[in-house]
């Protein structure tokens, strides 16, 4: 999938809706999307909805039916990702309508983590400062991470599965090679391999990133 919206329609009145069904029956029925309701160009509540249509028809006699006055509309291609878009959404704008925070349950909250980091550099600068011997540094943590970090590949449409071990070694097959590319070169049968950009770690849930990422 290459792009997640595939149409939209912006910035309508909400009288074209009334006095136009039909017309616009035709672009969102049973079409996945996220919608907007405004009033007086001010954003007033988000939803999705895998029937567009029927759920537009709905919010012209419900609750919200006399809170909003203009509504935009943004079709997807399929519903993977509709309910996280609606969450993103919510989280950042709080539109007055919607009662609840959007939540995104596979998502890490690194604020704990962020918390930590800066601890650390404090208490870094801290100890250069006073001319101590400093416990931790950022470059000693990166490198403690990289001590016990899962790896994979992919190679001619075969996932690949390694650890990186202390000192750079890499656990790959049974067998442990003495850096990342000598475990790369032997995981796609060739006499070099750069196993820094070969090999990916996992930065965030679901997202797998080259080993070099953490170099730079």
């Amino acid at each position: 999938m290459s792009h997640l919206v595939c149409q939209h329609l912006e910035d309508i009145s909400r009288e074209a809706l009334e006095k136009h069904q039909k017309i616009i029956k035709q672009y969102v029925r049973r079409r996945n999307g996220v919608y907007a309701l405004y009033k007086k160009r001010k954003l007033y509540y988000v939803g999705l909805a895998k029937n567009l249509r029927s759920r537009l028809k709905s919010h012209l006699h419900d609750r919200h039916g006399n809170s909003w006055d203009r509504f935009s509309v943004y079709l997807t291609i399929g519903e993977q990702h509709l309910r996280e878009l609606e969450s993103l959404i919510l989280r950042i704008v709080q539109p007055k309508g919607n009662k609840q925070k959007g939540k995104f349950p596979k998502s890490e909250d690194i604020r704990r983590r962020f918390a930590r980091d800066v601890k650390d550099r404090l208490n870094y600068e801290v100890a250069i400062l006073f001319g101590d011997k400093p416990t931790k540094s950022v470059s000693q943590g990166r490198e403690a991470k990289l001590r016990r970090m899962k790896l994979r590949a992919w190679f001619k449409g075969k996932k690949l599965r390694a650890q990186l071990l202390k000192g750079g070694r890499v656990r790959f097959g049974g067998k442990v090679y003495e850096s990342l590319s000598t475990a790369a070169a032997k995981a796609c049968k060739r006499r070099t391999c750069n196993g820094w950009t070969f090999w990916k770690y996992l930065r965030a849930p679901g997202d797998w990133a080259a080993v070099d990422h953490l170099r730079k």
